[in-house]
């Protein structure tokens, strides 16, 4: 007897999940707004129902999540919120439509589907920025970003975005991503792709007057 192709899909691990299944559950708490031992229980089952049943693609999950990371993650996230919020505040009060805008091709450096959707959500989140384009197979997200003029500013969002990349991936990356963050130094100082940007590398990245990246 044949199995059909939804038999044959793989599929990851309970314990694999386990991550996915957590945050499913303090979705729908939040949803709610009802944070009782019930609603989180049956949150949980739906949870459950959800990833073991659904016929989706499976998220391939590290199967690691290092708490001391993200509580450092949570920390500097709130921060960027507060300093990002006050900075859109006073764009917005002193140049107004004036202001010059951008659309930025970030390089990642993995194409992981959970760790892209959580660089561009977290990316997202902070005032300023916004996800207009995903390139999934090359890892490639591109952004609206407000106040954007130079290349250096250009710049600096660009390694904001790899910041957060890196971030990420200390906290649930795999152990080849790790290897990939370790081999590039970091974010701090490096181009889209990991490498040092040359002073070339900077200028064909430069911005034209109508706030657009030159190719």
């Amino acid at each position: 007897m044949s199995t059909s192709p939804m038999q044959r899909r793989s599929r990851n691990s309970l314990r694999a999940e386990l991550p996915l299944i957590l945050w499913l559950v303090v979705v729908w708490g939040a949803l709610w707004g009802d944070w009782s031992v019930g609603n989180l229980v049956f949150g949980l089952i739906l949870a459950v129902f959800v990833t073991r049943t659904l016929t989706l693609p499976p998220v391939r999950l590290s199967g690691r999540f290092n708490v001391l990371h993200f509580a450092l993650f949570v920390v500097t996230f709130i921060w960027q919120v507060a300093r990002a919020s006050i900075h859109v505040f006073g764009v917005a009060l002193m140049q107004g439509p004036k202001v010059h805008n951008a659309v930025l091709r970030v390089k990642l450096r993995q194409n992981n589907d959970l760790l892209m959707t959580a660089v561009g959500h977290t990316m997202a989140l902070i005032p300023g920025s916004l996800v207009v384009e995903v390139d999934r197979g090359n890892g490639i997200l591109y952004f609206h970003v407000l106040d954007v003029s130079t290349p250096e500013e250009a710049e600096s969002f660009r390694e904001s975005a790899l910041n957060i990349e890196a971030a990420w991936i200390k906290i649930m990356g795999s152990k080849e991503d790790l290897a990939k963050l370790e081999a590039s130094g970091g974010a701090g100082g490096a181009d889209a792709s990991g490498a040092v940007a040359s002073p070339t590398t900077k200028m064909n990245k430069a911005l034209d007057g109508r706030g657009e990246e030159r190719p």
